[in-house]
């Protein structure tokens, strides 16, 4: 059965397709184009599992390297045209096409990366395979010395048909290094020029990036103390330029197994070793502006961290101020010109030694400094950056401003790990943005900790709703005339498993941040209803008057579509009347409201639902405002009435509170006061006319079992 059109095993079989036309002209065996496709089939097949695998499994595209030396893909150039494939195709053709940019761009470093381990495991297969080949060479020249009085021409004829036609360098020199005879393959790498090798000596072939032990292993060879070494070794060209090889040296011994001369064995791995520093350098530089980027930046900082001796560290977070206004207004070919002339102007500023710069991604930019004087120089360094964004750059005949916020880290080596200075960082910097920006901030552990806990309150908001971690408890509604109860305000509350219980003032301005406000400011109103509803079926035989609740509406409830039709809903199902249900609406939410914002709550009060304006006194509303808004209670702020605490109660707050009450009885509204806690206090608000108050004078909020109790005894006392 064929596979479906377009669908993923379709795909796969077009991916290899694709691989096989580009590695087909370098192959090393006599296969036909479709049957190097069906041997590159499964090879494609795990590499698309492993692009989409949830963890990255290096090994696997290793495997896949070297099976390009099973399937006779030796030449370098298969290699080569491989890695441009993958780069090219891989994420087109097996990657999630309906995936999200971010998505889109974890994969394709994802690809990089297995691009970084195939070329590995290639150059691994392919050395072992030549090592091998090697170790056959070495074996046919001890069999030929070995049989010298038996077969002396048959013996030299074999060796030298090895000798002449082996793909790898091969030299033999005598015991103080003099070179005596040389193959083809060993002078093409040297330049072809036979009078720049023959005849030398090799101890003239040494090289600054010679490892340690390389001499140190040659002259226990030529001593007889060992039989073979194996070294990476580079040499210098005649025209100057380096040769860098896989050597292997083996000892040749005369009849009576004295050493007689050195048989040396050489691979040119120069073009594999600039290629793995070509990919590496990919791996760890950002394509845009060539800086470090996140992977190289990460192990240069855990290096910092983990140096001991009294270093120290310091580091800056940029982020650019604005720039999502310029990729929007100009495009992002406009905002990476920008990001890559900051990058030039970033690289300026850190070049004393321990100093580096990387882009971690998008608009994001560190400055890392180390040594032992670091408190100095990171704010040195902060201040050459905030310089040298003060000059505009010139983007289309535009001189665009530029400007940054920091966050700066510092402190001893040791003590903290990469992830957590780096997130300390990125909450610093926020808080310069939050400042206002154009500034850097030092980071502050206090601030991180609260920054800390409010993430992770906004993450486990969610979450909470679902393990039903939320609870209502209810603060009475007292009338000032009578002293009666009338009723309850409901106030939130989150049993959270570490913090413990969290008032409203801690997680509902998170709510309104992620919109978790409209599902939980529901599941708030339905438990409420439900138990006024409750209180009303259990007080109705012993009150004149049912008790209301109040509720608390966050100002994105009052956008949401949905509002009218939930509460309408929700007084449906419990039986509750429209006229015991307040929804109580803050002053500052309504300052400058439009007719589409009134609409639902006009649509609300004309059903019967109480509207209250919440913090009287705080939004510096025009009071002549007042007889267009839907409300029928004023909720008098707490500031206004904490002067009558004490006895005699404070003359202009009396005046005020006056004012206001005339102003709202003259408007048909009622009077609510927050926050009455002493005797005086609810007498002297009594006098004025107020007509409701709640406070901890009369209750602190608690369970609705509390308000039953208090309803109870004022309807029998």
């Amino acid at each position: 059965m064929s596979p479906e059109p377009d669908g993923p095993e379709d795909r796969l079989r077009r991916f290899a397709t694709i691989w096989s036309r580009a590695v087909f002209p370098v192959t090393s065996r006599p296969l036909t184009r479709p049957e190097l496709e069906e041997r590159l089939l499964p090879l494609a097949r795990r590499l698309s599992e492993a692009l989409r695998a949830r963890a990255f499994d290096a090994a696997e595209a290793k495997a896949v390297g070297a099976a390009l030396i099973d399937a006779h893909c030796t030449d370098p150039e298969a290699l080569s045209a491989t890695l441009d494939c993958v780069d090219a195709y891989l994420v087109l053709y097996c990657g999630t096409p309906d995936a999200s940019p971010g998505d889109q761009e974890a994969l394709r470093t994802r690809a990089s990366r297995l691009q970084h381990a195939m070329a590995a495991g290639f150059a691994q297969a392919l050395r072992e395979r030549t090592l091998a080949e090697q170790e056959a060479i070495s074996v046919a020249a001890l069999q030929a010395q070995g049989v010298v009085g038996q077969a002396l021409h048959a013996s030299e004829a074999r060796f030298r048909a090895v000798f002449e036609g082996a793909a790898i360098g091969i030299g033999i020199a005598d015991l103080e290094g003099n070179i005596l005879q040389i193959n083809g393959a060993l002078l093409r790498m040297f330049g072809g020029s036979e009078q720049a090798v023959r005849g030398r000596n090799v101890t003239d072939w040494t090289h600054p990036d010679d490892a340690p032990q390389v001499w140190r292993l040659y002259e226990e060879l030529v001593r007889g103390e060992r039989e073979h070494y194996h070294v990476e070794k580079a040499f210098y060209r005649p025209d100057g330029t380096v040769l860098w090889t896989n050597l292997t040296v083996s000892l040749l011994r005369d009849a009576d197994g004295r050493p007689e001369y050195q048989l040396a064995l050489m691979e040119d791995t120069t073009e594999r070793r600039l290629l793995n520093l070509r990919l590496r350098y990919e791996a760890t530089h950002d394509a845009l502006t060539g800086l470090p980027n996140r992977t190289l930046f990460f192990e240069r900082l855990e290096k910092a961290l983990s140096a001991g001796g009294g270093q120290r560290f310091g580091l800056c977070y940029l982020d650019l101020d604005g720039f999502k206004t310029i990729n929007d207004s100009l495009g992002h070919a406009a905002g990476d010109r920008l990001l890559v002339e900051v990058a030039d102007r970033l690289q300026s500023c850190a070049t004393a030694p321990g100093e580096m710069v990387a882009r971690l991604g998008g608009d994001e930019f560190v400055a890392l400094t180390t040594g032992p004087d670091t408190e100095r120089e990171v704010d040195e360094l902060a201040g050459r950056i905030m310089n040298a964004l003060v000059t505009p750059i010139s983007i289309d005949g535009r001189e665009l401003a530029v400007r940054g916020s920091i966050g700066i880290v510092e402190g001893p080596a040791g003590e903290r790990g990469p992830a957590e200075v780096l997130r300390s960082a990125d909450i610093t910097m926020y808080r310069a943005k939050s400042a206002g920006g154009n500034r850097f901030e030092l980071a502050d552990p206090e601030a991180d900790a609260r920054a800390i806990t409010r993430h992770g309150l906004t993450t486990a908001l969610p979450a909470a709703l679902d393990r039903n971690e939320f609870f209502i408890e209810y603060q009475p509604l007292v009338h000032l005339g009578d002293g009666s109860v009338r009723g309850a305000e409901a106030l939130v509350r989150w049993l959270h498993p570490q913090h413990g219980v969290l008032g409203p003032d801690r997680f509902i301005p998170l709510a309104e941040h992620t919109g978790l406000i409209v599902p939980l400011g529901r599941w708030v109103l339905e438990q409420s209803v439900r138990q006024a509803r409750e209180w009303q079926e259990r007080h109705c035989a012993e009150a004149a008057a049912p008790l209301r609740i109040n509720v608390n509406l966050s100002p994105c409830q009052l956008t949401h579509p949905g509002l009218v039709s939930d509460t309408v809903d929700i007084l449906e199902r419990s039986g509750l009347e429209p006229g015991a249900l307040c929804l109580e609406v803050t002053e500052s939410a309504l300052i400058g409201a439009d007719d589409d914002l009134l609409k639902p709550l006009r649509r609300l009060a004309e059903m019967g639902v109480d509207i209250a304006l919440d913090d009287f006194g705080t939004g510096y509303s025009n009071l002549a405002n007042l007889r267009r808004l839907p409300v029928s209670i004023l909720k008098l702020d707490r500031s206004f009435t904490q002067g009558m605490q004490q006895y005699p109660a404070d003359p202009v707050d009396l005046k005020i509170v006056e004012g206001i009450v005339t102003l709202a009885h003259s408007l048909d509204l009622a009077v609510t006061v927050e926050g009455v806690e002493t005797g005086a206090q609810a007498e002297q608000l009594r006098i004025l006319g107020c007509d409701t108050a709640q406070g901890w004078y009369y209750a602190r909020p608690g369970p609705p079992e509390r308000l039953h109790e208090l309803a109870l005894v004022d309807a029998t006392g």
